[in-house]
């Protein structure tokens, strides 16, 4: 199982990346090291613990009945006064709740929820990717007899028939429709929490002791009806995260011992073991082509509109869909452990945690609540005893109050948008690891870039070539990828890779040498000759003015020179260099457009940092940058940020990188192709190391923080609005509550809008 399924949050922290940064290895500027490194950011908040505190036990409840802040609330309190519990965390959508506590206190706390009118179940097994779908059946036949009643008791009481049947009508609506209500009401009061069924309860009550009958049965029946709509809204944003796991089929076509092949559950199939996939069929598990060629459709993981031709040694995603051709593939991870079960980890505790607007909100809520219920108590008594007020009237006033105390749809708008936003990011390829990054996004005004592997491909490829000597064009490609074929230096195979793909035939070499510094030599058909750099040719005394003048110009534009040496001397030069990503440059130029300034901060010499930077059209770019001098760099930008609160930001994918990552206000990394640990310890994960998906990631933060701001002012407008309805004498007790479940739905909507981006 990956660590990342291990990690929680308490709700009240930021989520907070693992202490392990992921980076890369500029001792060969071509090689890439995937290990970790172990770096701290100071600025950032320091993660929850990973095991219980005191060497107890951690126990996680499948609640079925906690959808919203409410229940959150009543179960914290009654937890929080128990000697035995040293640590709670919540997630909602998911309906987790996870407990540490002293050892064999598991049953106590399971006894104390279930006090609280609340099943607690512990997960038999968990389903892959690590999240828990919970399904909860309720009948709906008394809510039907409860409204039927409601309208019948309004229309009684306007025909003007006798008040007995309306009464009776009224009484049977509420217990019919409301008999929940009040038992959650009766328990949040005796643990001493006005929660929205305890404000309901005494509401309706009040309003049957004032004899308003088809009044109290209406506002009992609405507020049960809104309830059920609420629910099913909030699990359409639930459910955004489980049909993730769905991409996976369960079953795969794995080759057997004997050769053969058996249809089997993809949760029992080893690393290694071979599965053939026909066209069409959804890929089972994470690997690598072993046989075959076909397109696949990479959609669901990294966001890529168009399919990936696949051909052996190329990497497969589970989840993705094989579409055009059969193809064999070795298993590199386990179901548990595949790209995508980390991707459902990854925002399953990202669900768990709260962001900074949500934290406000709550805090804002528990002091909410309790000023407007002292409030409305002080409505129903200060008039009638200072004033000579009508009892009836201003009791009235008091119960309408009491439903304007509910933050529900204050409280309940924060997490359906933040949700909905790290699910929209996940369907794009973009792994957001929690909602404090979703938000902080839109303050990025600076990012610093590593240059292999981020914005150039990490592989040198030949960009040039050069006959300096009358010789055939054909026989000194063949001559240079002879000698070149026979080195592992990555220069040297970008040569004979350059020729492989021209077709161009490798010639035997005898008493091959390789030069340490400075090249290779070895004889062909008799004759020395060797391929190396330009110190090698100094040494062979083979340099010249000209020659200088060439190699200067090649170096300056960020390439490195390699030139093959005869008896006659030198016959040709070959420039490589890594090739920048087409994509890097509609990234860079969509970034600036966002008011991104971005800097490069490369190990490479001055010259090929440059040369890149103009390529892409980096504002800025740093050569000779050690890890020290990275993150410094980041370290000062952070800064700088700090007194405007906007944000700093760096791309890597190595060991290079990590200190300057782990620095950042947002960690962004690369290399979802193969970087195993990318995903567990940045900020945000691109999956298919696609810069643009950067731009589109702070877009997506600028709509997630607009939404929220529309939502806070829509539940407290509304809020206030009804406010001054009910002090004017205005505002009923059914309205009221149309006013406060309508604001719920309105902010829900609106904060699921964001799924459709």
């Amino acid at each position: 199982m990956s660590p990342l399924s291990e990690t929680n949050h308490t709700v009240d922290e930021a989520p907070t990346r693992s202490p392990c940064c992921h980076g890369h290895d500029h001792l060969s500027d071509h090689a890439h090291s995937h290990t970790h490194a172990h770096s701290h950011a100071e600025a950032k908040p320091a993660a929850a613990p990973q095991k219980p505190l005191n060497g107890g036990e951690r126990t996680v409840f499948l609640i079925a009945q906690m959808d919203c802040p409410t229940e959150e609330a009543l179960i914290r309190k009654k937890l929080s006064a128990m000697p035995s519990v040293q640590n709670v965390q919540f997630n909602l959508m998911q309906r987790l709740l996870t407990v540490d506590h002293s050892p064999l206190e598991r049953e106590a706390i399971a006894q104390a929820i279930r006090s609280l009118g609340f099943t607690a179940e512990l997960p038999k097994s968990m389903p892959q990717g690590g999240t828990s779908a919970v399904a909860r059946k309720d009948s709906h036949w008394p809510l039907a007899l409860a409204c039927a009643a409601a309208v019948a008791s309004e229309i009684v009481s306007f025909a003007a028939l006798p008040g007995w049947i309306a009464a009776s009508l009224a009484v049977l609506a509420v217990i019919a429709g409301g008999l929940g209500t009040y038992k959650k009401g009766w328990v949040a009061i005796r643990n001493g929490n006005l929660n929205i069924n305890a404000l309901m309860s005494i509401a309706v009550t009040g309003a049957l002791v004032l004899g308003q009958w088809p009044e109290a049965a209406m506002v009992m029946v609405l507020f049960s009806l809104a309830e059920l709509i609420e629910a099913k809204s909030l699990d359409r944003a639930r459910n955004a995260v489980q049909k993730l796991m769905q991409l996976a089929p369960e079953r795969a076509t794995v080759q057997q011992p004997d050769g053969t092949w058996q249809d089997v559950d993809a949760k029992s199939v080893s690393i290694n073991a071979i599965v053939r996939l026909k066209p069409g069929e959804r890929i089972g598990l994470d690997g690598v082509v072993s046989a075959g060629r076909s397109s696949v459709n990479q959609a669901p993981i990294t966001g890529e509109s168009l399919p990936v031709d696949k051909a052996p040694g190329d990497s497969v995603f589970a989840g993705t869909i094989n579409e055009s051709g059969a193809i064999e593939y070795r298993v590199t991870a386990l179901a548990s452990d595949t790209t995508l079960a980390r991707i459902i980890h990854a925002v399953s505790e990202a669900q768990g945690s709260k962001a900074p607007t949500q934290r406000f909100v709550d805090q804002f809520a528990r002091v909410y609540t309790p000023v407007v219920f002292a409030l409305a108590v002080l409505v129903a008594v200060l008039p009638p005893l200072l004033a000579g007020g009508v009892w009836h009237d201003w009791i009235y006033k008091a119960l309408v109050l009491l439903v304007i105390a509910c933050p529900c749809a204050l409280v309940i708008s924060t997490p359906v948008t933040i949700v909905s936003g790290l699910t929209a990011a996940a369907r794009k390829g973009i792994l957001i690891k929690g909602g404090s990054y979703l938000e902080r996004g839109r303050k990025l005004t600076w990012l610093a870039l590593d240059k292999t592997g981020t914005i150039t491909h990490g592989t040198p490829a030949q960009t040039d070539f050069d006959v300096l000597a009358d010789t055939d064009i054909n026989r000194c490609r063949q001559l240079a990828a002879s000698l070149a074929g026979r080195s592992d230096h990555p220069v040297s195979q970008a040569i004979a890779r350059a020729a492989n793909a021209d077709n161009i035939a490798h010639l035997p070499v005898d008493e091959f040498e390789a030069l340490p510094g400075r090249g290779v030599q070895g004889t062909i058909d008799g004759k020395p000759y060797s391929l190396g750099n330009h110190r090698l040719v100094e040494e062979l005394g083979r340099c010249s003015a000209s020659l200088e003048a060439k190699l200067d110009t090649l170096e300056r534009a960020g390439k490195t020179v390699v030139l093959l040496i005869g008896e006659a001397g030198v016959l040709a030069l070959f420039a490589v260099a890594d090739t920048v990503k087409e994509s890097s440059r509609a990234a860079i130029g969509d970034l600036h457009a966002l008011g991104v300034r971005t800097v490069m901060l490369s190990g490479d010499n001055s010259h090929t940092a440059a040369a890149i930077a103009t390529a892409v059209g980096i504002d800025e770019a740093r050569g000779n940058q050690l890890p020290a001098d990275k993150l410094a760099a980041v370290a000062d930008a952070v800064a700088k940020r700090a007194a405007d609160g906007t944000a700093a930001g760096m791309v890597g994918d190595g060991i290079n990188d990590a200190p300057a990552l782990a620095r950042a206000d947002i960690g962004f990394a690369m290399g979802a192709m193969g970087a195993d640990t990318a995903i567990e310890t940045a900020d945000v994960a691109l999956m298919d190391d696609d810069l643009r998906k950067i731009p589109a990631f702070i877009r997506l933060s600028k709509a997630t923080h607009a939404v929220l701001i529309q939502n806070i002012v829509l539940a407290l407008g509304i809020k206030a609005v009804f406010f001054v309805l009910a002090l004017t004498g205005a505002g009923t007790l059914w309205m009221a509550v149309l006013a406060d479940v309508g604001a719920s739905l309105l902010v829900v909507a609106n904060g699921l809008r964001l799924l459709r981006r």
